[in-house]
């Protein structure tokens, strides 16, 4: 039996391994064949088909300079707000994108918004069970530059929601999901968390995380979280220095989080997690930093000390059985 198949190439770019949306169809050939790739030189490809040890076809496949740049990123979160902002911007410079979605019917609504967008992975981030899916989703997907991790609850939950894990719903999503999609995703080049300014007013003893013991307080808990995720990024910066990883505040800007009275300039607020996952300037080429609008600015100094940072991510991996690779 001969069937049409197409085949995933891979090629090496100067920071790292970049998907090459070039497709190559090879024309009805045994099923049975072997399939050769040899790298030529750098943007050429040598494609070749054997039969029983004998060529059968061979075709050579060179990517444009605008392809040998191209990036390709995961975001999370991204069927609306930053996230999507986000991953527009990627895609207008040339960079291919994987979205993310709670649901397949946000993720149905999500592609049409971004039809040039690669795929879609779907799955709730409050479910430690349904992060794990997502994890499988994107490395079946391949090997990426960058990672975004962009999504996020706020601060307006009135009450104390419990999670199907017995954590707190604003814990799971902030925290305990960018934990797992790092600890289980294969590590791109690079990684980038997003914070907030509030992360200031977050409790660095790490007590009662999940507030199981405190009346709840909703600005108090997401203050907690953004604090958090500069500490999970300092501490992947610090165990893994061939990764850049990276935390930053957007600003208080009107998306459906910040609310419609944000001060904040929206038109600014998505383009320095894009800079950080992909330019090529000095300045984002940094790890363990955090920023807001392309500059360095000053974290909460206990985000900087390692036995906060350790002490998080013993909570993290005891409460998903999930450990962060050193």
């Amino acid at each position: 039996m001969r069937r049409e198949i197409s085949v995933t190439i891979y090629e090496r770019a100067r920071y790292g391994t970049t998907w090459r949306r070039q497709s190559v169809v090879i024309p009805p050939l045994k099923a049975n064949g072997t399939l050769y790739l040899k790298d030529v030189r750098q943007g050429v490809l040598q494609i070749s088909w054997y039969e029983d040890r004998a060529k059968q076809w061979q075709k050579v496949v060179r990517f444009s300079e605008k392809e040998k740049n191209m990036a390709r990123v995961f975001i999370t979160g991204s069927s609306d707000g930053l996230g999507l902002m986000a991953a527009q911007l990627l895609v207008e410079q040339g960079h291919s994108v994987v979205l993310h979605a709670r649901n397949q019917q946000r993720a149905d609504e999500t592609h049409k918004k971004l039809p040039k967008a690669e795929s879609v992975t779907v799955g709730d981030l409050a479910s430690i069970a349904q992060t794990r899916h997502v994890a499988d989703q994107v490395n079946q997907l391949g090997i990426f530059d960058a990672v975004i991790h962009n999504a996020g609850i706020g601060y307006r939950e009135p009450r104390r929601i419990v999670t199907e894990d017995g954590l707190s719903h604003l814990l799971a999503v902030n925290t305990i999901a960018p934990y797992i999609l790092t600890a289980l995703i294969a590590p791109p080049k690079r990684l980038v968390y997003l914070s907030s300014g509030l992360h200031q007013d977050g409790d660095p003893s790490l007590n009662d995380l999940t507030w199981a013991a405190r009346p709840w307080q909703g600005q108090q808990a997401y203050s907690d979280t953004k604090l958090h995720d500069v500490l999970l990024a300092f501490a992947v910066a610090r165990r893994w220095p061939g990764v850049l990883s990276n935390a930053l505040e957007p600003g208080w800007v009107p998306t459906k989080m910040g609310g419609p009275g944000a001060p904040d300039d929206i038109d600014r607020a998505h383009r320095t997690q894009v800079w950080l996952a992909v330019s090529d300037d000095p300045a984002a080429l940094v790890s363990g930093e955090y920023f807001y609008h392309m500059q360095k600015r000053r974290p909460l100094p206990a985000t900087r000390d390692i036995s906060t940072q350790d002490r998080l991510l013993d909570f993290c991996s005891r409460a998903t059985g999930v450990e962060l690779p050193s």
